[in-house]
């Protein structure tokens, strides 16, 4: 069964860490403060990022090589 992933878009993102806050995995971080980036081994494709980025650069997308 494909799974659903977090992709943030990363010449787009602000870093200002909105999606952080409402991840319940933790599966985001944003190193260095440039921008965010996934931890896909956490993520479970929630879209709860997604809806509260503020920019839309966080997209989900369908993992195929996910079992």
């Amino acid at each position: 069964m494909a799974k659903r992933r977090a992709v943030i878009s990363k010449k787009e993102c602000v870093a200002c860490g909105c999606c952080i806050k409402v991840c319940p995995r933790a599966a985001i971080t944003v190193p260095f403060g440039i921008c965010a980036e996934v931890d896909y081994g956490l993520c479970i494709g929630c879209g709860k990022c997604a809806k509260e980025c503020p920019a839309s650069v966080i997209t989900l997308e369908v993992n195929d090589e996910a079992k």
